[in-house]
């Protein structure tokens, strides 16, 4: 696993004068869905009931603040199942996992426990109704991203990865009558839908997966900096480089107007030329980023003088998850409190 970075300490951004008044956008809603809310519960309660250590195969979330944190309460983070040892307890992470996975795991005699996104979950149903009915499946998304394998691999036979709309120019399919396509959940959605129209193109009975694939979160949060970007000069995006949705949003700020914008682990990345001539900040985070990271931000551009803060928000989130069914109970047997999710923020 890549080795996780910690914030290092720096010199306050420095208050510099420009011709109007400063302030901040803060996007909302931004940071932790209910999936990776899901998720990082899991992984504590894990700890809590069975005891350190818990293995996870992957990042939980692709996030390195949150990795480095459950490290330290005991969580090991292995690339395959393989690595862990037979009859240990771990944990999928929410991208999901191919059937090929969960039976290594099996086969060890590994204690599983699948934290993967219900979101994704429903992709996965998608892929094999789709695969028994004999479609061929155009899965929309990066090569290579956990999400992406674990969808394809519950359908090798009937799925092509189409990875950008210019790809779409260039798939072939075995029978153009009989094709649908899926996707990633945390793709940009205008990107994904240009990809879609490439292929009807081509393809003018291509299917449409039952319901939206794209999560309510990842849609919610490039709607939010949408409206933020227009009207922003800087555009500060806190989030993992591995992050696809935090990626996103910076190629979506500078789509729709943003003068600049840039991803950011922690507040210490932040360098004092982005703000030179910048009256108007906009701030937002990736959907697996915890909301001490924005605050950290925050304090740091309040030093650097935009201490005017407007919340720009277009939409409310309520959404819970129910935890995986091993983790909704205590030790002693009773319900836990916490079976429902239940820390967005």
């Amino acid at each position: 696993m890549p080795i996780p970075r910690v914030p290092r300490r720096r010199e306050p951004l420095q208050d510099i004068a420009v011709p109007g008044p400063k302030r901040v956008l803060l996007a909302a809603p931004r940071g932790y869905c209910a999936g990776v809310d899901r998720a990082v519960i899991a992984v504590e309660k894990a700890l809590e009931r069975f005891g350190a250590p818990v293995y996870v195969r992957k990042q939980i979330v692709h996030n390195i603040h949150v990795v480095t944190e459950l490290e330290q309460k005991g969580a090991i983070f292995v690339e395959e199942v393989d690595e862990v040892p037979a009859g240990a307890h771990v944990v999928f992470s929410a991208h999901g996992v191919s059937p090929a996975v969960v039976n290594s795991a099996s086969d060890r005699g590994l204690l599983a426990i699948d934290a993967t996104c219900p979101l994704v979950t429903k992709v996965h149903r998608e892929a094999v109704r789709f695969a028994r009915d004999d479609f061929e499946i155009l899965l929309i998304g990066h090569e290579g991203h956990e999400e992406v394998e674990g969808t394809a691999g519950e359908a090798p036979d009937h799925v092509t990865i189409v990875n950008s709309p210019e790809d779409a120019d260039r798939i072939e399919v075995r029978d153009p009558s009989k094709v649908v396509w899926l996707s990633q959940t945390t793709l940009s959605v205008d990107e994904t839908m240009e990809t879609v129209r490439r292929l009807r193109v081509r393809f003018p009975q291509l299917q449409d997966p039952p319901s939206d694939d794209i999560c309510y979160a990842t849609q919610n949060r490039q709607v939010a900096i949408k409206k933020v970007a227009k009207d922003a000069d800087l555009v500060i995006v806190v989030g993992s480089s591995n992050s696809s949705n935090s990626v996103r949003l910076v190629e979506v700020a500078l789509e729709y107007g943003a003068k600049a914008a840039y991803r950011v682990d922690y507040a210490d990345e932040i360098e004092q030329a982005w703000l030179e001539g910048v009256e108007t900040v906009g701030v937002t985070s990736g959907a697996s980023v915890p909301e001490v990271l924005v605050q950290q931000v925050m304090d740091d551009l309040a030093n650097a003088g935009f201490n005017d803060v407007e919340e720009v928000k277009t939409a409310e989130e309520d959404l819970l998850f129910s935890l995986p069914k091993e983790l909704r109970s205590t030790n002693e047997g009773k319900r836990d409190d916490r079976a429902l999710g239940g820390r967005i923020s």
